[in-house]
């Protein structure tokens, strides 16, 4: 659900991790060949040609169908997926990544970079000639703009983390950036994929971040599309950037449009109303044999979970002081209690949820780090299995019992009882909701589910005011180090990504030495990380439901469309309407 958060920064091995690890593309149609260089693309069991049948023709407008509105055009601020699809296409970033193999490219503003012998200073060489449709250059000052707000205490952006070991950032001229750490960071360069702002439309102390109309209404923009209007809970339109430095677009526009039913945005991309969506698993047989459309499937790099909050959502605190000591988290009144977790964890019959709800499309995790990581990935680690009666004696060791007869445990006074909560239109998750409540129901738990709209879920997990969330991470990289997420400094309501107020102290331990290893020799790296994935199997902050597998649908009247695993718009400016 959120954004791409790697850091990448290990020197020789940078590229020879991420070819590991990257999700690999599958074929889904039997018999079919595979496109150029993705191998996923498919049409009525046909591979898509990405290569052009006719000349390109200028014009079209591209129409995204998503479920669900954009929160903020600010990409310091935004923390959602949605947010993410719009300002990726409107501001530019320092690197790119190579949609096929994941390894970070000099395809953006940076032409190329050097490291010291050290690994210790980043110089980036940027680009001469892009723009901001002003006609103001894009240049070194907004990538230090950015990182300095993302830094700066007035600016509530949920990417504080990007700044971890980061010494210094330096522009000595406008085509030059660099970047001084203070120790090396083996997943340092994924952060600099971050979308820049306009360092010319904000107050230079950053004052009016938080608080400027650009936050809704960019003015400037520097991506292949260019803002015009959002109009809220309905679109968000954008024309072709007639400058962008990698080329005009040969088609006209792009809009992001919301359809929150999933089997509207279904009915729409049959009737060439929205040219893509994100298919959900019941939906693939529609769009697999028609003709006049293809699927790309691939194996996302990310997870589909149950966050389950550790800390009292009437009482949400930050995870460290102001001078940096851990703050001791008021417990949850029934989560705060791992047996319940490790029962929930129990109780839950996952392959039963691939096969049914996800129709096949998932796999199990029994951590938190993907097993395309290989290296990284703990083999000897067990998913939990589906045992009711293993949850049940869980719960009965330590004291929640139905004293009354009335179907749900309670103790001391406390009932077992919690509200599960997801997103509104997602048909998926509100399945898993509805058999997740059944499930845990049936062991004496009083669960009541809710699907809520997207913004308000988003509202409650920011702000930790929430028992159970039912949603997803996508865009982890292939780096294992996944620190935002447990770290006490990144427990900040309403700005950071540990929402569920997980602590612990060799976790953070593990982390620290993990991502800080000499040379990054993956083989030293990988104990630290195997044995922070037994930790989190055995403490239960998340309930890992599937490794997921994304499904694109889009029609076949755009051509050049040659979707990569790590990208679907990579190359848009090439795309052009056939007709």
């Amino acid at each position: 659900m959120f954004q791409r958060r790697t850091w990448l920064m290990a020197v020789v091995l940078v590229a020879s991790l991420l070819l590991a690890a990257c999700p690999q593309p599958e074929p889904i149609a039997p018999g079919s060949e595979p496109a150029a260089e993705s191998g996923a693309q498919t049409g009525s069991g046909d591979a898509a040609a990405p290569a052009a049948e006719t000349a390109a023709q200028p014009g079209g407008i591209f129409v995204e169908g998503t479920s669900d509105d954009p929160s903020i055009l600010n990409p310091v601020l935004a923390s959602g997926t949605n947010s993410s699809d719009v300002n990726t296409k409107l501001f530019p970033s320092l690197i790119g990544q190579d949609p096929f193999s994941g390894e970070f490219v000099p395809t953006e503003l940076a032409e190329s970079w050097e490291v010291s012998d050290d690994g210790m200073v980043w110089t980036f060489t940027l680009r001469d000639g892009v723009m901001w449709s002003d006609g103001e250059p894009v240049d070194a000052e907004d990538f230090k703009f950015t990182f300095d707000a993302i830094a700066n205490d007035q600016v509530e952006s949920p990417r504080k983390y990007f700044m971890d070991n980061i010494e210094s950032i330096e522009a000595p001229d406008a085509q030059t950036v660099v970047i001084t750490y203070n120790q090396i960071k083996c997943d340092a360069l994924g952060n600099l994929t971050q979308p820049l702002l306009p360092s010319h439309k904000f107050a230079s102390d950053f004052s009016d971040i938080m608080t400027s109309p650009e936050n809704e209404s960019p003015s400037v923009s520097a991506g292949p599309v260019i803002f015009q209007q959002w109009t809220r809970d309905e679109s968000v339109t954008a024309v072709a950037n007639e400058n962008y430095f990698k080329g005009a677009p040969f088609m006209e526009g792009w809009i992001y449009k919301e359809v929150p039913d999933a089997g509207a945005r279904l009915a729409q991309l049959q009737t060439g109303e929205v040219s893509m969506v994100t298919l959900q698993p019941e939906q693939l047989a529609a769009v697999e044999f028609d003709p006049n459309l293809s699927v790309y499937r691939f194996e996302d790099d990310g997870y589909d979970y149950i966050a389950l909050n550790l800390a009292n959502p009437e009482n949400p605190q930050p995870g460290l002081d102001e001078e940096g000591n851990p703050i001791e988290q008021d417990p949850h009144p029934v989560l705060g209690d791992k047996s319940v977790r490790q029962a929930m964890a129990y109780a839950l019959d996952y392959d039963a949820i691939i096969d049914q709800v996800y129709l096949g499309q998932g796999y199990r995790m029994a951590a938190n780090v993907l097993p395309a990581i290989e290296w990284a990935y703990n083999n000897d680690l067990e998913p939990y299995p589906y045992e009711p009666e293993m949850a049940a004696q869980l719960l009965e060791e330590a004291g929640w019992v139905d004293s009354d007869g009335d179907g749900v445990r309670e103790k001391d006074g406390v009932p077992l009882a919690l509200t599960l909560i997801t997103n509104a239109g997602n048909t998926t998750r509100e399945d898993l909701g509805a058999l997740a409540q059944d499930q845990l129901n049936s062991i004496g738990f009083d669960i009541t589910f809710e699907a809520i709209e997207f913004g308000t879920l988003l509202e409650q997990l920011d702000t930790q005011v929430f028992d159970m969330i039912i949603i997803g991470w996508t865009g982890l990289g292939a780096d294992p180090n996944d620190d935002a997420f447990w770290l006490r400094q990144y427990d900040e309501p309403g700005s950071g990504f540990n929402a569920v107020s997980f602590a612990n102290d060799r976790v953070e331990e593990l982390l620290a030495a993990g991502v800080s290893v000499p040379g990054c020799d993956p083989a030293e790296r990988a104990p630290y990380y195997q044995e922070i994935q037994e930790i989190m199997h055995d403490e239960v902050p998340y309930i890992f439901v599937r490794g997921r597998i994304s499904n694109f649908g889009y029609t076949d009247n755009w051509q050049g469309i040659n979707p990569g695993p790590w990208s679907f718009y990579y190359n848009m400016e090439q795309w052009s309407r056939a007709e």
